[in-house]
């Protein structure tokens, strides 16, 4: 057998139902599709993209060069051989910002680059691990500050729809 003498199985294949040849028989006048609605005009589809009426999400997502997240929270690093160099035996973001090493009121996050020879108690508001292990292996403790304001927990679902 051949693919030129292929056929379909008899019965198989029939002819298209011609509908809306006027009144006198079934599939006349509305032509099965109902009197009224979407499906019963044209092609009986929608635009893409349309979502029933609904601000459509091509004009619900943020557009123009990126967009900004309001839960976002903005440490300024400050690292352990900065610390060393000061030279104070405790340090909180005062004292940091008295040594000139950030702006007065900034958020900070104590990072692990460079070694600490001395016992430093370090108070800030976000410590990484290996940073804290460091402080801790040189005797050093270090305390967690709260953030000055309540940082709001992500929104739940799509953050862009009208609550």
């Amino acid at each position: 057998m051949r693919v030129d003498e292929l056929s379909p199985a008899p019965g198989s294949k029939r002819s298209k139902k011609r509908v809306g040849r006027g009144i006198g028989g079934k599939g006349g006048k509305t032509a099965g599709r109902g009197t009224k609605g979407q499906h019963s005009r044209g092609r009986g589809k929608v635009a893409r993209g349309f979502e029933g009426g609904q601000m459509p999400l091509k004009q619900r997502v943020p557009k123009l060069k990126g967009f900004n997240n309001p839960f976002r929270v903005e440490y300024q690093a400050v690292n352990l051989d900065t610390i060393d160099a000061i030279g104070v035996s405790t340090v909180d973001p005062a004292a940091l910002a008295a040594a000139g090493v950030l702006h007065k009121g900034a958020l900070v996050k104590v990072l692990a680059r460079g070694e600490i020879t001395r016992k430093v108690d370090v108070s800030a508001h976000a410590v990484s691990k290996s940073a804290q292990a460091a402080i801790e292996a040189a005797g050093g403790s270090v305390t967690i500050i709260p953030l000055p304001y309540k940082v709001r927990p992500a929104a739940q679902g799509n953050q862009f729809t009208n609550r």
